[in-house]
């Protein structure tokens, strides 16, 4: 049996995966939805970048899961990605969601052309990125009442979990892992990603929707994460 752990991207919480868990779960397999400090229903809690890592290792180790396939969305990728590598043998297969990479010694701020304006908007208003409005999700394959249950449950992203340095202890190659690309977002992976699919061998798969599948696409993006575990 595989433990799915699945970790949403900024603002969102365990809450975000509720129309995937059924899939995986009628599948046989166990699955912990996973909400970071300092979001959703642990809003008010310290939270930095560490903080998040820690709280996916606390939660694998604590529960004693093993064939544990690890799935990071987003921003979740970078915190996702250290805490595989973290977790040893425990880890089964790692799949990053249309995700962020952690790269050794480098904040979420650092990885792309939008950190400058990301760290402003931290800046801003009190140490938090603030959640997009709706008007942001247009053209993401989202009908208006999943932009809604979005905007309504979103939190303000603690800051620290931008600004805070990733820290790996080996190369991302060394871990199994797949990698979504949701069409929508972008057609093509970011540089990153292509080289790691290219060296690393890691697998690549797609799905014609947006940035948020769990959403748009939650039957298809299950099918996704069971293959993964088949792996």
């Amino acid at each position: 049996m595989t433990e799915f752990v699945l970790v949403a991207g900024a603002w969102l919480g365990a809450w975000a995966w509720d129309d995937v868990v059924p899939d995986l779960r009628a599948a046989g397999h166990g699955v912990h939805p996973l909400t970071l400090s300092g979001l959703a229903e642990r809003r008010g809690e310290p939270a930095g970048q560490q903080a998040h890592v820690q709280d996916v290792v606390d939660l694998v180790e604590e529960r004693d899961l093993r064939e544990v396939v690890l799935v990071g969305h987003s921003y979740s990728g970078i915190p996702v990605g250290q805490a595989a590598e973290r977790i040893g043998d425990r880890l089964a297969h790692l799949v990053l969601v249309d995700a962020n990479l952690p790269v050794d010694g480098q904040a979420f701020v650092g990885a792309g052309p939008w950190g400058g304006a990301v760290a402003e908007a931290i800046g801003a208003n009190g140490g938090f990125w603030p959640p997009l409005t709706a008007a942001d999700y247009a053209g993401q394959g989202l009908t208006g009442e999943q932009i809604d249950r979005i905007v309504t449950g979103s939190t303000p992203h603690p800051g620290g979990a931008l600004t805070e340095p990733a820290a790996l202890a080996g190369p991302l190659a060394a871990l199994p892992a797949t990698y979504l690309s949701c069409l929508l977002d972008s057609p093509e992976p970011p540089p990153a990603v292509a080289a790691l699919l290219r060296e690393a061998g890691w697998h690549h798969t797609t799905l014609d929707t947006g940035h948020w599948p769990m959403f748009s696409q939650p039957a298809a993006l299950a099918a996704v994460l069971l293959t993964a575990a088949s792996r």
